[in-house]
């Protein structure tokens, strides 16, 4: 039967649809070519089972073309599958005439299924960049005839016979003078990769292939070798290095999912809101940004999710939150859990020699799924200061750069059992290291934390294990560090002590430091340490979260003298006035002694950080003229 040219107008309510597409439904025009290519595979895929089924010729090995006539402006996106009849045409390409434009929208943003198959809404697409767009189609069903339909984005539609000698579809847009970009080869090149890298059939650019074709996700763990995944990584995350471990995820129940995920080495700069894991639905790209699908606290993660079952919108620029949505999230940090603890298990020094990479997925998930923090419970690792031990479970285990970890219960298997509730720790060795070198010339074994994380995860951590006590090893000290000796008194009944502290509270005048002084053990125990009793630090710190600021040393604090220190006995001596300075042999000043005092104090909050960059200057000049004081009198 010869086709009859006719003429007709797409029945739509609103005087056009293309606006709205245009305005409502893509938020960017360059997603047109991956949806008429993603109409190409379909069509491909349609005919190899209409084939199958004896409906239709096999045909050749399935490809789309895309060629560029600069000359005519003019972008060409053929395919060889099953294409369409002049019905079929008529059904598909129009199918917006069954309804209003309204109704036609809201038909496909309630769809569970994914978009891609839906002729009619990717096709249209074309109207964003193209003025005029001509469809040329050859049914690969014995019998049928070319046709051509054409349409100039109004409701005007022309379709008549056309020449076509192999099954398949052409479409030809005929860009706006705007949209001119789309005639560049390298502009459609970038766009290939991007959003048609995986498809299953060839992508081809002026007769060269452009996509890769292969995604590696959708095989099985046994056909791939560790190469690679490394090199799948190393294609989608250029010079970002090698991954740490990655988990395939693979599961056609209760929903069809596949994907390989990436710890990659943490810098410390992540984004825990949008995230770098790349959304694929049969191997089309979607989206990076897949926040609704993966828990928050693996969105730093790398890799691939593809899926058909997740729900997206009408032109897949945004997921559409469900149950299914939330169970896949779950389904994900399992296997994610599941790849933890095989590593923990099984490679006990490799995991503890990456495990500052791991610990803020791991830590920050603990703390928001509690279902995750019952799977991770016992995979979180401190750094620690005893030396790593030896054997097939090792504990503590060595890690990298001679640093021993272990885990929560390790430590506490071995405190003393009247000691087994406490848990001590330290975040900063640096700052704590008066404190910290105190609790170590004891033999105690002290927790090393990560301080911004740390702040949060402890107090979440004595809430989970209300028998436990985490002490900071600068919130206090216990009797285990103190000399037990008896002081003399003085003939008004002052000792030692009360006399450093009445020193101290006079030289200072500041009501909010309380001063305490204590015999220090062990010959390096500091002069003096800023001590936080551990709530009051807490409070601080947590402060410190919510105004978005590094917490610094809060106004009320503890200053412990240790009154053995050799510096604070000649402090004592100066300021009662025993000690004979200079050839003149005038008495030492209490000025001098308050200097003294004050710099003993600003010594220990400098080593805590406790000085602000502004307050530094002040401290270089005080230190400067009290040396010259000292070198004048002879001291």
């Amino acid at each position: 039967m010869v086709l009859q040219a006719e003429q007709g107008q797409i029945q739509i309510h609103t005087e056009n649809i293309f606006p709205i597409i245009k305005k409502a439904v893509y938020s960017g025009h360059e997603v047109f070519l991956r949806e008429l290519v993603s109409n190409g595979v379909d069509a491909i895929s349609k005919r190899r089972m209409a084939a199958m089924a004896g409906d239709c010729s096999e045909g050749p090995e399935g490809r789309i073309a895309i060629r560029i006539d600069r000359e005519a402006k003019t972008l060409t996106i053929s395919d060889n599958g099953i294409g369409m009849s002049a019905d079929e045409v008529k059904r598909y390409i129009n199918q917006v005439a069954f309804s209003s434009a309204e109704d036609f929208l809201e038909k496909y943003k309630q769809e569970n299924d994914a978009i891609i198959g839906h002729f009619g809404l990717g096709f249209y697409s074309s109207f964003m960049v193209a003025k005029q767009v001509e469809l040329v189609t050859l049914s690969a069903r014995e019998g049928s005839e070319a046709v051509r339909w054409s349409c100039d984005g109004s409701p005007n539609f022309s379709l008549e016979a056309a020449e076509r000698s192999e099954p398949g579809t052409d479409v030809i847009l005929h860009l706006m003078e705007e949209e001119e970009e789309y005639i560049e080869p390298a502009r459609i090149r970038t766009l290939i990769t991007t959003y048609c890298d995986f498809m299953p059939v060839e992508v081809q650019l002026e007769g060269e292939t452009v996509n890769k074709r292969e995604a590696p996700w959708r095989k099985s763990p046994r056909d791939l070798t560790d190469e690679d995944y490394i090199e799948l990584y190393r294609y989608l995350y250029p010079f970002q290095g090698d991954p740490l471990l990655w988990v395939h995820l693979n599961t056609d129940y209760p929903y069809n999912l596949q994907g390989i995920l990436y710890f990659p080495k943490f810098t410390g700069r992540a984004d825990w809101e949008k995230g770098e894991i790349k959304l694929y639905c049969n191997q089309v790209f979607v989206s990076d940004s897949i926040k609704e699908v993966v828990p928050r606290y693996l969105l730093p993660l790398r890799g691939v999710i593809d899926s058909p079952d997740i729900p997206l919108n009408v032109s897949r620029s945004a997921l559409q939150t469900d149950r299914r949505v939330r169970s896949i999230g779950g389904f994900v940090a399992k296997k994610v859990a599941d790849r933890l603890k095989q590593l923990h298990r099984d490679e006990p020094k490799r995991y503890a020699e990456i495990w500052e990479s791991l610990a803020p997925f791991i830590k920050i998930g603990a703390m928001e799924d509690e279902k995750f923090a019952d799977q991770v419970a016992d995979l979180v690792l401190f750094g620690t200061t005893a030396a790593a031990a030896d054997g097939d479970n090792p504990d503590p285990i060595p890690g990298e750069n001679s640093k021993a970890f272990t885990t929560l219960a390790g430590y506490r298997s071995r405190l003393s059992a009247d000691n087994d509730k406490r848990i001590l720790y330290c975040t900063d060795e640096a700052g704590q290291a008066g404190a910290l070198s105190l609790w170590k010339s004891q033999g105690a074994e002290v927790l090393l934390a990560d301080t911004f994380i740390d702040t949060q995860f402890i107090p979440w951590l004595e809430y989970r294990h209300e028998e436990l006590k985490f002490q900071r090893v600068d919130s206090e000290l216990d009797d285990s560090l103190q000399e037990k000796e008896s002081e003399l008194s003085d003939a008004d009944g002052k000792d030692s002590s009360e006399k450093v502290r009445e020193l101290f509270k006079s030289a200072l005048n500041n009501d909010k430091v309380t001063i305490q002084v204590q015999a220090l053990k062990g010959d390096n125990a500091p002069a003096a340490l800023i001590l936080l009793p551990e709530q009051m630090r807490r409070m601080n710190d947590m402060g410190a979260l919510m105004e978005q600021r590094l917490p610094g040393l809060p106004d009320h604090h503890v200053l412990l003298v240790n009154r053995k220190h050799r510096l604070v006995e000649g402090l004592l001596k100066l300021s009662a006035g025993s000690v004979i300075t200079g050839a003149s042999g005038s008495s030492p000043s209490q000025q001098l002694a308050d200097d003294l005092s004050r710099h003993v104090y600003e010594m220990a909050r400098l080593a805590v950080g406790g000085l602000e960059p502004n307050q530094l200057a002040g401290f270089q000049q005080r230190s400067c003229d009290l040396m010259g004081q000292l070198m004048e009198r002879g001291l």
